[in-house]
């Protein structure tokens, strides 16, 4: 798999993330390895986000539009890495993308 497939892989679930990294682990260039951190960094906050809208939903159900309008934004964000993966940048994800350009070092 080439460095862009990984990249747009990558942002494809928790399954297609582990997929890109195994697969590219040993040769991914800076390009990947931006996308990979990106994508990871975007899925644990999609997963810890939604853990804490579900804790307040349960306690406050009048909530339950929050949810709905959490998830589309992490999806659009989804698709945001994609396109940026697609066409060959480097761009941070709005809003949250900044805070992953310099973590998870075991990405490399």
């Amino acid at each position: 798999m080439d460095n862009k497939t990984v990249s747009i892989v990558s942002y494809i679930t928790i399954i297609g993330w582990v997929i890109a990294y195994l697969v590219g682990k040993d040769n991914l260039d800076a390009f990947a390895k931006y996308h990979l951190r990106q994508s990871f960094g975007l899925g644990i906050s999609a997963l810890i986000v939604g853990f804490i809208i579900g804790i307040v939903v349960f306690i406050l159900p009048v909530l339950g539009l929050i949810t709905w309008v959490i998830n589309v934004f992490f999806f659009v964000l989804f698709i945001v890495g994609i396109i940026n993966a697609v066409n060959g940048q480097m761009k941070p994800l709005p809003i949250i993308g900044k805070m992953f350009e310099d973590k998870f070092s075991f990405i490399g």
